[in-house]
């Protein structure tokens, strides 16, 4: 199949186009440099112009699949929520529907009805913009993603080596972080699968983590000693939030921290049917540690634990 992959050069859509590669598909990539070096052949696409469906005839010109990988942290001039999670991704479902090309939208776990931030308001009105668009499609839901050349995993990884930990109180929702490559290996299987393609995929890692396990695992990946874990107020995240989001610093934002209090865990979760295998590992809690260490709290003085009943010593075999 001759397959556009819109945000192409990101973080998720990097690995799509290369599991689409490698299972042998002819891949153009959709992206805002086209002259920039590409792996492949590269169409010039800005979400916020292509608001109407006839803004992308030239872009579905010869493309049986489409897979959206476009989205935006914060805001940026015309580079708005509502025109590149909503109306961009609505225009985009319209055009497929007419020309017959399937959909493949990446959107995100945990969006809910009534949510205050735009960001999770906006990928939301795409959903369903999509889904009532008549197309051909298919709305993959990813968990916390993990990996190389992310702005959100680099900072975690970063904030995982601090020696304390600033966790929001109210952060009290599970995640079911897994590896990018295997999101890309998992749309690509999606794109390979015969007939019509689920009309939702909710993909995620096999163990779900609070944020502040998530952080110890990646810590205990670098062979670091559990860090002092302080609970943050929530009103005083909430307020943090709003400055990164004034300051545009970090990739912690006032939608963000509406989603790390829900569960964003797959269900049901079909990363390991697409995959055919395990999802590669995530940190260094073992999937069947069921009581991993936590990290100490502010305050709280551990203790060693004595194994129950006598001490003795072991018999010689």
């Amino acid at each position: 199949m001759r397959i556009l992959v819109l945000g192409g050069s990101g973080f998720v859509g990097r690995q799509v186009v290369r599991a689409l590669e490698r299972r042998g598909h002819a891949v153009i990539v959709g992206t805002r440099r086209p002259a920039a070096r590409h792996p492949c052949p590269a169409r010039e696409a800005h979400f916020e112009d292509l608001v109407e469906p006839k803004s992308w005839e030239r872009l579905l010109s010869g493309v049986d699949a489409v897979v959206n990988a476009v989205g935006i942290l914060r805001e940026r001039r015309r580079e708005t929520y509502e025109r590149v999670h909503h109306l961009a991704a609505a225009a985009l479902a319209r055009a497929c529907a007419r020309r017959g090309a399937r959909l493949f939208h990446v959107s995100a776990l945990g969006l809910h009805a009534g949510a205050r931030s735009g960001f999770i308001a906006s990928k939301l009105a795409g959903e369903r913009a999509v889904a009532a668009s008549g197309a051909d499609y298919c709305i993959v839901r990813p968990s916390l993603l993990d990996g190389e050349g992310g702005f959100g995993a680099r900072w975690l990884r970063r904030v995982a080596g601090w020696p304390v930990h600033l966790v929001p109180a109210d952060a009290a929702g599970r995640i079911a972080a897994f590896d990018v490559r295997d999101l890309g290996e998992a749309i690509a299987a999606l794109c390979d699968q015969p007939g019509a393609p689920p009309r939702e995929a909710e993909l995620g890692g096999m163990r779900a983590f609070t944020m502040a396990e998530y952080l110890h695992a990646l810590r205990a990946a670098k062979d670091l000693k559990p860090a002092l874990r302080v609970s943050v107020p929530g009103w005083l995240a909430r307020a943090a939030s709003h400055v990164c989001d004034l300051l545009h610093f970090s990739p912690f934002s006032f939608g963000h921290w509406q989603l790390m209090q829900r569960d964003n865990v797959p269900c049901p979760n079909l990363l390991p049917r697409l995959l055919g295998r395990a999802p590669l590992p995530i940190g260094r809690i073992r999937l069947n540690d069921k009581n991993p260490e936590p990290a100490p709290r502010l305050g709280v003085r551990r203790r060693r634990r004595r194994p129950a009943g006598p001490r003795h010593r072991p018999e010689a075999a």
